[in-house]
């Protein structure tokens, strides 16, 4: 009967380990700085790996006052780019841990 008291308490001490770990890795996915640009850099966002947002850059030379929604689809293709990269690095840093979670 002891011996698997024995085997949960390893258990237990592997799985502190690896939340320890993941919560390393989050704090430092969401520190990250991710940038996408749109329309050949004539709009950039950056973005935290929380998916803030810390900048946008627009080129004046793309600002014409006869056609605004050119600079509204720039950002938000723009934004979604940059919302892709952040998930897919989430992915491929914070993957590893629910692919070592049965059942997940």
């Amino acid at each position: 009967m002891m011996r698997g008291m024995g085997n949960m308490q390893g258990m237990m001490k592997q799985v502190q380990k690896m939340q320890k770990e993941m919560a390393a890795a989050k704090e430092t996915l969401d520190a990250q700085v991710f940038e996408a640009e749109a329309g050949n850099g004539l709009v950039k966002i950056t973005m935290t790996g929380e998916k803030k947002v810390t900048s946008i850059e627009i080129n004046p030379d793309v600002l014409d006052p006869e056609d605004p929604e050119m600079v509204q689809d720039l950002v938000l293709d723009a934004t979604n780019k940059v919302i892709e990269k952040i998930d897919a690095e989430t992915e491929r840093v914070m993957g590893k841990y629910a692919k070592a979670i049965p059942g997940l």
